[in-house]
């Protein structure tokens, strides 16, 4: 049973990655596209992550680490990239 969690969690993770990606298509805006991309991917990546903690439990810490690290630097870095995105429009 475990086995099947983790690998609908690697799966759902994938999804994510993909699901993030067609935003990138459409006629939007660069901020809308980047929120979605960077939600999509954040969540993919935790779901994969957990995936492999119900895979691999010995490596509970360095997993946990992974999944904490990805949440704040993930959205640390977004941050970042929108506002000096939106910083850039408003010099033109």
């Amino acid at each position: 049973m475990i086995n099947v969690l983790s690998y609908f969690c690697i799966g759902l993770g994938i999804v994510f990655w993909f699901w993030g990606t067609f935003p990138m298509l459409s006629k939007r805006s660069i901020l809308f596209k980047l929120h979605s991309l960077s939600v999509a991917d954040t969540l993919g990546s935790m779901s994969i992550i957990f995936g492999l903690l119900l895979k691999i439990p010995n490596e509970w810490s360095l997993l946990v680490l992974a999944l904490l690290s990805l949440a704040v630097w993930n959205t640390v870095l977004g941050y970042v990239l929108a506002y000096c995105s939106s910083s850039g429009r408003n010099d033109e």
